[in-house]
């Protein structure tokens, strides 16, 4: 008899789960970022980043409670168009977690670390990177209830900014003016909102890897859309309210400048150790890159074993049986593009990935809209929903900055290229059958 993954994750675990891959670094680090492209208000690309993230998001509720197994995208889009496309958004997303990881390595070498010491961020990179390979290698197993306090960590931090940014309106320290400030002398305010919201979808990025677990999930068809959009909503008013609170509390020109800009609103505001805060934030970034990292192995090694990558990824440590190789390549793929890129250009390659996964998700919905799936009463999102979710995916590409597309097309070329393969095999395999 087959054996099959046991059903232990109830609705609170689910929750708790996406929404800790939804918090992390990117409101930590971006806050500034944002505040260079649309200048003190910081939440106007939030808001709109969590509204197109909801679009898509309803897509994966549907198709998550109509396939609940795990593969995600990958599998969706190979039910919905085949083994080509399939294989290419299994790729991209892959590609977008070696990204992340990078974009997370050189966020760790930020301000946030020279609280307690300054070194080269190239330098912490590499070595992070190296630790966080190891750790990997280790075997490490993360429970959702060790996330489930890892989270609670990464939103209290949020808290203490909202908390600090009111507390300096309050004393008269902060402008409120601020947060009504669109456009810079650089953009007009509303390129300078689409470009931000470029940056601000990356903090929301994170839910689609939830859905590998709804083959673990007691009821996905009640727990995955409760806890998707409920872990949603909470990551969105943190970060809208974090972004008030930051700009109120911080002159815009200070946010940009600071490669840790939250940590600004504690130093505006006083009373906290610095290195306290610092701590959170380097929480959240190290839990951020290891959960990745973990996926971005793991879906290398899968993806290997099923004949897609090249033999040797698959490769276990003996012992410990974890995929070293498949460790070391992608470890050694984020530490190239660490060294390479910054976080706003790695965060931007990120999002243009993961915009090409979300319109095959989108247009997996449509596709799939007659197919009565493997759960008849299933979540079913509006029909016009997928449809938006398309056109915000595609008015998004459309603000991706030049330098991103010269990194992310090769990308793309490659995972295009082995999809083809991909397809081919597919093919020949189904006429020898």
């Amino acid at each position: 008899m087959a054996t099959t993954l046991n059903r232990a994750l109830t609705t609170p675990l689910l929750f708790f789960f996406i929404l800790g891959d939804i918090l992390g670094a990117g409101v930590y680090v971006l806050v500034g970022q944002m505040a260079a492209e649309v200048g003190g208000a910081v939440w106007i690309p939030l808001v709109l980043a969590l509204v197109l993230a909801l679009l898509t998001a309803a897509s994966y509720a549907e198709l998550a409670t109509k396939y609940p197994k795990a593969g995600g995208a990958s599998h969706y889009a190979n039910l919905a168009f085949g083994p080509f496309t399939g294989f290419t958004v299994g790729f991209c997303m892959l590609a977008a977690g070696i990204v992340s990881v990078a974009a997370l390595a050189r966020a760790f070498g930020g301000e946030y670390l020279t609280a307690f010491v300054e070194l080269p961020v190239p330098l912490v990179a590499i070595v992070f990177l190296l630790l966080l390979a190891l750790l990997n290698m280790r075997g490490i197993q993360e429970s959702l209830r060790a996330n489930a306090v890892a989270t609670l960590v990464e939103l209290s931090g949020l808290v203490i900014i909202i908390v600090l940014g009111a507390w300096v309106v309050f004393r008269g320290d902060g402008d409120v003016g601020r947060i009504t400030q669109v456009g810079t002398p650089d953009h007009s305010p509303l390129a300078g909102v689409l470009a931000a919201t470029v940056l601000a979808y990356y903090s929301f990025v994170g839910f689609e890897t939830s859905v590998n677990l709804t083959e673990e999930t007691r009821d996905p068809r009640r727990s995955y859309p409760r806890a998707l959009f409920g872990a949603l909503a909470c990551a969105g008013a943190g970060y809208i309210l974090t972004g008030l609170a930051a700009s109120a509390a911080v002159p815009t020109s200070r946010l940009v400048e600071s490669t840790g800009p939250l940590l600004e609103v504690v130093r505006v505001a006083g009373g906290i150790p610095e290195t306290l805060f610092s701590i959170i934030a380097l929480v959240a970034v190290g839990n951020g890159a290891l959960l990745t990292g973990i996926m971005s192995s793991r879906l290398t090694y899968g993806m290997s074993k099923d004949g897609l990558l090249p033999g040797v990824l698959s490769r276990v440590l003996p012992g410990r049986r974890t995929p070293w190789v498949a460790i070391l390549v992608t470890t050694g793929l984020s530490m190239l593009l660490a060294l390479t890129g910054e976080v706003a250009t790695l965060a931007g390659m990120l999002v243009l990935l993961l915009l090409v996964v979300f319109i095959a998700v989108n247009a997996a919905v449509l596709r799939l809209r007659r197919d009565p799936g493997e759960q008849p009463d299933h979540f079913r999102t509006p029909i016009v929903l997928p449809v938006l979710g398309i056109l915000s995916c595609l008015v998004l590409l459309t603000q991706v900055e030049g330098e991103v597309w010269v990194r992310g097309l090769p990308v793309l070329a490659v995972g295009i290229a082995l999809g083809v393969v991909s397809a081919v095999r597919a093919r020949r395999s189904a006429d020898v059958s």
